[in-house]
Parts: C-alpha cells; structure tokens; sequence
C-alpha cells in the first residue's frame, strides 16, 4: 500500500492537471496544504491583534466551509468542484494551523 493514500485519495476527476499531468494531490489537499504553507505569516501578524480565545475560535470557523463541502458531497447531497474543493482546502489548511498553533501555545507558553 502507497504512503499517499493516507495524504490524499487522489482521484483524478477530483485533481487539478497542468500540462497533462496531474497534480499529486487532489484539489482540496492542494488547497489545504497551500493554506497551511501560507498561513505561519498571517498567524503571526494576527497575534497581535487577536486574543486566545478569538484564534480558537477563528480556527474552527475557518474549518466549517471545507468540513460542509466534504460532508455534503460524501452523502450526495451535492457534487463540488475543483475550484470549490480548492477554496475550502485552502482555507481549512488555514483554520487547522491556526488551531495546531493555538494548542501548541498553550502546552509550551502556558
């Protein structure tokens, strides 16, 4: 069994591809890990202007739109694109960093 299958499933109608190559993550972990790639600086200028208690809160609500996207095209409720899957992955990336940083402060500054 192939390491990538627990980054991603990599479904090649669910992957971006640039000149007939395809991505080797799908559209929402491309997102996902963009978002946590770009998200250390953002953090950092939020801190501060934000209290611990407002970075909890604006990890998990950065979460929601990719959680609700996931869900509603697992059951079938609807059928996402790669565009959408992106936008959710990038800013869900964002919100699990900002919560990763949050807990991370509070173990070792607190």
């Amino acid at each position: 069994m192939k390491i990538s299958k627990f980054i991603c499933h990599r479904k090649p109608e669910r992957t971006f591809k640039y000149k007939d190559k395809y991505f080797p993550v799908c559209a929402r972990c491309t997102g996902f890990y963009l978002g946590i790639l770009i998200s250390f600086p953002i953090i950092f200028i939020s801190l501060k202007y934000l209290s611990g208690i407002d970075l909890f809160i604006l990890g998990v609500l950065l979460l929601i739109p990719m959680f609700i996207d996931g869900i509603t095209q697992f059951f079938e409720i609807r059928e996402s694109n790669n565009i959408l899957r992106f936008i959710t992955g990038l800013i869900g990336g964002l919100g699990i960093t900002i919560l990763i940083f949050k807990i991370l402060l509070n173990v070792f500054y607190f």
